[in-house]
């Protein structure tokens, strides 16, 4: 390893890490909007392709399906950590655009699943990559924020993907509105490849490559100073050097198992709130509880804001209260929500009234806010927190696979859930599941904010060449400050 850099990187540096966060999590935008422009193109989707209840679902979940390929891939073959966190971003964009030309384009419905598909693939590897590049340039004290810009592009991304429907459902003809709406994406995928090429690469993964004078200038670059700079270089050795990354560190070792426990319970837990569904069903479910076609795409407009707004609250928070403090927050506010809309849906099976029907808009308004704050604004900045180097990006694509595995099975299933039990007891199961999430975060979940990623691993008792699970001397559930 050769010596630490020794001076600061000029002008440029401190814009540097925020610009390069900035643009990955682009990949983030594309991610929200290829999940939820589906919304608005259910009931079209349905007439054009014949398609029952069941078929339905599964043509939502269809993209799903190739999130968890995506992701599994991400993990498997590992290409952010065989050829870099950028040329990976690079082939994510290229994804998007040719889902959302090929979606806006396709003859039939295998066609079009098959382009589904390939979104998919890219959210899948989006979520697995976009969030650790991220943590990789981001400083300890501002990691949380710049990791959840990633999440605040989420869901900027839904916000777009709903006010581009509700547009294009006024614009174009009624018989291709549905495809246009598919076809909107490819100017923000376009875009987002045309921006990586004013990103580095990730210095974490320039050392782990052994290309260290780069790596060095690169750090240089997005730190303010000499001092810093060294610092973050000879973090960055050590933790290189004591996870043995060089001989190929396993996944599934005893000394791995807490973190990819708890990385399998917030992802898991995510899904189980039933956030998916709401989302990629709103229109529908405003349309069950009495409002009309437009006004239905235009709540879900709503939504899209509600949860925007509720995210940036939440980065602005993420860093001074901590992790868990916002999961208690988003926990006790879905098991509030999730209960009102069980209990509005059971009461009105016959039919909704005027109020009812606003009530149902303001509650699932409530409920995305609950999520936004605490599950949307944390999870993918958890998940990235939590792995050692040697395991980090393996670690991200497992939080991805397990996310979106639970995602398309909810989306899949929910169609005829609702249809066979109702909306009540659909929204009754994700409260009870909710209630599991509480006692996770209560009993379960560390602390990891304000603990430089290289120093986590002592703290989650992971320790590096061990199988071993070790009990750590720092107490996981306390908060931290640098």
């Amino acid at each position: 390893m050769t010596n630490a850099p020794t001076r600061a990187g000029g002008p440029a540096r401190g814009h540097l890490a925020l610009r390069s966060a900035v643009i990955a999590a682009l990949g983030g935008l594309l991610f929200g909007f290829d999940t939820a422009v589906i919304s608005g193109t259910t009931d079209a989707l349905q007439r054009v392709f014949s398609l029952s209840a069941g078929g339905l679902g599964f043509t939502v979940a269809t993209a799903l399906i190739g999130t968890i390929v995506g992701a599994a891939a991400t993990g498997i073959w590992k290409p952010a950590d065989l050829i870099g966190r950028k040329k990976v971003l690079y082939a994510i964009g290229i994804l998007y655009l040719v889902s959302a030309l090929g979606s806006a384009l396709a003859p039939e419905w295998v066609s079009f699943m098959v382009l589904r598909f390939v979104g998919g693939l890219g959210v899948g590897a989006a979520a697995a990559v976009a969030p650790i590049y991220n943590a990789e340039v981001s400083p300890p004290k501002l990691r949380g924020r710049m990791v959840g810009l990633f999440q605040f592009n989420i869901v900027l991304g839904i916000l777009l993907a709903y006010l581009s429907n509700y547009v294009v459902l006024h614009l174009a003809p009624e018989a291709t509105a549905w495809r246009w709406m598919f076809g909107v994406e490819a100017l923000p995928a376009l875009a987002f490849v045309l921006l990586l090429v004013l990103v580095p690469e990730s210095p974490r993964w320039l050392m782990k490559a052994g290309r260290v004078a780069e790596a060095d200038r690169v750090i240089s670059a997005l730190t303010a100073g000499p001092d810093e700079a060294r610092e973050v270089h000879e973090e960055i050795a050590e933790a290189l050097g004591t996870d043995d990354v060089e001989s190929g560190a396993k996944f599934f070792t005893r000394s791995h198992r807490r973190v990819i426990l708890l990385a399998f319970a917030i992802a898991a837990f995510n899904q189980l709130s039933g956030i998916n569904a709401v989302l990629y069903y709103a229109p529908s479910i405003f349309a069950s509880a009495g409002l009309g076609e437009s006004a239905s795409f235009l709540s879900s407009g709503g939504v899209g804001a509600i949860n925007l707004i509720a995210t940036m609250l939440a980065l602005l928070v993420i860093d001074r209260f901590g992790r868990r403090k916002l999961m208690l927050v988003g926990s006790f506010g879905y098991l509030v929500t999730l209960g009102l809309l069980a209990g509005i849906f059971l009461g009105h099976q016959d039919g909704f009234s005027g109020a009812a029907s606003t009530l149902v808009v303001v509650v699932v308004m409530l409920f995305v806010a609950a999520h936004a704050f605490g599950q949307g604004a944390v999870i993918w900045v958890f998940i990235s927190e939590i792995f050692p180097i040697s395991i980090r990006a393996r670690g991200q694509a497992f939080g991805s696979l397990v996310h979106w595995g639970f995602a398309a099975a909810i989306s899949w299933i929910f169609p005829l859930l609702a249809e066979v039990v109702g909306g009540g007891m659909a929204f009754a199961f994700f409260f009870a599941c909710m209630i599991g999430q509480l006692v996770w975060v209560l009993l379960v979940m560390p602390e990891t904010k304000g603990v430089p990623l290289e120093k986590l691993q002592g703290v989650l008792g992971v320790q590096a060449g061990s199988e071993d699970t070790r009990r750590s001397p720092v107490d996981p559930t306390r908060s931290h400050e640098d």
